[in-house]
This record gives structure tokens, C-alpha cells and sequence, in this order.
């Protein structure tokens, strides 16, 4: 059986998909590569940002269910998001942008080795960049090229998942015996592990924390995390897997951008495996990626009502030309 081949994507819940998109492309810098809706509530936007071609292993995506309340973090969840920069210099670049655009971090520090940079949003979602400096592994993406911010220093993907558990003994079970993972280090409380090629790009930091309450999911808290499989042929054989180890699951599911397959492994922590394709790229245009409202064809029928359900909000940046700075 093929194995997984790095991080997919992150799917987070946001209080506003509108200051959302403006955090993501205005200061983050990554590219709004499909605006969509969440396929099982369709009143609720689903938003992708990603490299500039949406490429797997890129893509960090929200959801902003109506009415939803804030979540609080703690032990048995997937709490922080990392995004890849090309260099330490990279990190002393982004020191300097988020202090200018008034954006809350902990300053660069040291995790496994490599130099990080904490941070959050508006929502206390919690982030942080990456340097690839020294970095073997999982190739990076390519960084939206007509973005904000110089290609020398902007996010090319997605980083190690920083998750904590209070049960770390059974968690690294799952991780070794169901998804062969390896741990590569340790550090006190903290445990680094890899899978496919590795790097920065097939990496999570597990923290076994008993003191911190269980966390509570709502926005500003992480939904699940997908790891990559080639295709559907190799998602069968993760289905297979899953009733071989009896893993509750959600059977394979049609994304239209992607197949899926969900099982939960730990309270609050969801694990979708999703294939590489076919991407993003299928029905619209790379100049105009994200900028209608892009729906999958088993729900084009439906377009009008939702349509009148979810708010309408501008994204069009084919228009634009943005300063890099």
C-alpha cells in the first residue's frame, strides 16, 4: 500500500469569511484560490488559500458557520498551523511586516532545530512561519506571484502541525502503527514526527499535555487536517486499512476538487486523507482563481438558492496590482 505523502491541507473555522480573505491576501499573502461553499451546509463559505496554483500541501482553508461561538484552546486538539518561508532571512522580513501591519507575534524562536515565528489573527487562531533553510523533503510550493509580498520571503505551503494530546502514548500509535509515521526527535514534552519524504512539508509536533482543560472547537480553532494520497486508487486502500484496524470512518467522499476520507482519531482532532486531484485549476481560469463563487456540479443545480444564502463579498484581484513590500 502506497503511503501518505505529506500534509494536504488545514481546514480552520473563522468568525468572518470577509476579514478572513483580507488577513489571508493582504497580509499573509497567499492566494485566494477558490471561493466555495461547505458542501454538507451550504449556507456556510468555504475558502481556499493557497500557493499560486493551488498545489497540494499549500492550501489552508476556513469554513464560517453562522452563529458558531468562540473556541478555546487546549489538550486534545490540532492547535497550531505552520506556513513555509524560504529562509531564517524570510523570518526577519515577516518580524518587521507584522509589527508595521499591527499583527500580534511572539518574536523568531527555535522548535526541532529550525527557526519559527508564532503568531495569530484576529480570531486568536493560532499560526506560525517556518524557515525551509536547511530544509530536505517534501518539495514547497510556489509562492503567488502577483501577491504582496517579494517571492524571496512569501509562504510557499504548509508547515509542520503542532498538535496536542493528553494520551501521547496512543496518539504516537495511531501515528506509527495506522499512518507510519517515524519519530525523528524529541524535546521535553514535544515529539517531532515524519512521514513520506519528510521536511518541513511531512512533519507534526506532538506536545503531550495533561494541565491545559480539552479544548473546545469553534472559530479561531482548527476543524481537521488532510494528509495526501496520490489518488483514489491508494484512498481505497486507506478505506481498506481503516476497516482492517476497525477505524470508523466516513467512507470515501467526492470533493470534486479532491477525494476524501475522514476518520477521528483523538477527541477534536479529524484526520482527512485527500487526493493530490485534480486541484483547483478545472473550472476557472488561472488569471480569475477565486475570484466567483466556484461550486462543485452536484450542487450547480442549486446555485441560485445559494446564491441568495450566503452574503455576497468581493474578491476579485485580477484588477489589482499590489505594491511588494
Amino acid at each position: 500500500m502506497e503511503g501518505l505523502k505529506g500534509i494536504h491541507h488545514v481546514t480552520a473555522i473563522t468568525s468572518s469569511a470577509e476579514k478572513n480573505y483580507e488577513f489571508f491576501t493582504y497580509v499573509l499573502g497567499m492566494r485566494l484560490v477558490k471561493k466555495t461553499v461547505n458542501q454538507d451546509d451550504i449556507q456556510t463559505y468555504h475558502l481556499f488559500f493557497a500557493d499560486d496554483e493551488g498545489n497540494p500541501g499549500t492550501d489552508m482553508t476556513f469554513f464560517d458557520f453562522p452563529g458558531i461561538p468562540k473556541g478555546s484552546h487546549g489538550t486534545n486538539e490540532i492547535f497550531r498551523t505552520a506556513f513555509r518561508v524560504p529562509s531564517d532571512e524570510a523570518l526577519d522580513y515577516w518580524v518587521k511586516r507584522l509589527d508595521r501591519l499591527g499583527v500580534e507575534h511572539k518574536g523568531i524562536q527555535d522548535l526541532f532545530g529550525k527557526k519559527v515565528l508564532p503568531l495569530v489573527d484576529f480570531d486568536e487562531q493560532q499560526f506560525q512561519l517556518i524557515s525551509d533553510e536547511n530544509d530536505h523533503g517534501v518539495k514547497a510550493g510556489t509562492p503567488w506571484q502577483d501577491g504582496p509580498v517579494p517571492l524571496e520571503y512569501a509562504i510557499t505551503g504548509l508547515g509542520p502541525l503542532h498538535i496536542r494530546v493528553d494520551e501521547v502514548d496512543n496518539f504516537k500509535m495511531i501515528l506509527e502503527k495506522i499512518y507510519n509515521f517515524k519519530e525523528v526527535e524529541k524535546e521535553g514534552s514535544f515529539y517531532l514526527f515524519e512521514v513520506g519524504e519528510g521536511g518541513n512539508g511531512g512533519q507534526i509536533v506532538v506536545e503531550h499535555n495533561k494541565l491545559l482543560p480539552q479544548a473546545v472547537q469553534g472559530f479561531g480553532t482548527v476543524h481537521h487536517a488532510a494528509f495526501r494520497v496520490e489518488d483514489e486508487k491508494v484512498l481505497k486502500q486507506w478505506r481498506d486499512r481503516y476497516e482492517q484496524v476497525r477505524l470508523p470512518n466516513s467512507g470515501i467522499v467526492d470533493r470534486f476538487f479532491f477525494q476524501s476520507l475522514y476518520a477521528r482519531v483523538a477527541p477534536q482532532i479529524l484526520i482527512e486523507l485527500a487526493t493530490d486531484g485534480p486541484g483547483f485549476m478545472g473550472d476557472e481560469s488561472y488569471e480569475t482563481l477565486g475570484e466567483k463563487l466556484s461550486l462543485p456540479p452536484f450542487l450547480e443545480s442549486k446555485r441560485e438558492e445559494i446564491e441568495k444564502q450566503v452574503r455576497h463579498f468581493d474578491t476579485v484581484r485580477s484588477d489589482k496590482e499590489f505594491k511588494k513590500e
